[in-house]
């Protein structure tokens, strides 16, 4: 069992480049920009949040998502340019599994190719496997997204496969989704140094 999540809490994480704090309604004005001015930020994402309405569905969601127990939403924000970068969060929470998912990542595009990525994904990470004791942290892509891909690969993170056509696209048709994880062991063996040494 994960023995210290609680979706209620205030979890916040930080180091020196950047600070994740839960995602709250109000944060609708600091994410509008991105939506309004780059649309394309969301092409490969089964929940878009472009446009105005585009946002405002996508923190509701996200908000009784993490109401339910099921996620749990960061907002970003990064300290060099003291400024809020994108979003991101655990997703498919599953305890009993000590299991979760790391996604729903985006960057405007001043902030993509800086290093505020890594910074994040180890804060993440450590939280993960070293509070939460989870054993297993999965990574999910559309399987033509190859920065995602290879941003993902750069953390360490393995390829256990690929599902076919295993969810719906925004403008029809249906996707392929590669699979990456990142085991409590792995991490503790050579993830963290690894991961450490690129901050």
């Amino acid at each position: 069992m994960i023995p210290k999540f609680n979706p209620e809490a205030n979890y916040i994480l930080e180091d020196d480049r950047v600070l994740l704090r839960p995602l709250q309604a109000d944060d609708f004005e600091n994410l509008l920009p991105f939506a309004i001015n780059e649309p394309d930020t969301w092409k490969y994402s089964l929940t878009s949040a472009k446009g105005a309405d585009g946002m405002q569905n996508y923190l509701d969601t996200a908000l009784k998502e993490k109401a339910d127990g099921k996620e749990y939403p960061f907002i970003v924000y990064d300290k060099k340019t003291s400024q809020y970068a994108g979003c991101t969060r655990f997703y498919d929470i599953q305890p009993q599994l000590e299991t979760l998912q790391l996604g729903y990542t985006w960057y405007g595009e001043q902030f993509r190719g800086t290093g505020l990525n890594k910074h994040c994904k180890f804060l993440l990470l450590q939280f993960a496997f070293e509070t939460l004791n989870i054993k297993r942290v999965e990574f999910r892509a559309d399987a033509r997204n190859e920065r995602s891909i290879a941003a993902m690969k750069s953390l360490g993170c393995k390829v256990d496969g690929i599902l076919r056509s295993n969810m719906p696209l925004q403008d029809g048709g249906r996707r392929d989704s590669i699979v990456l994880r990142i085991l409590q062991p792995e991490w503790q063996q050579e993830v963290k140094e690894h991961l450490k040494g690129k901050l």
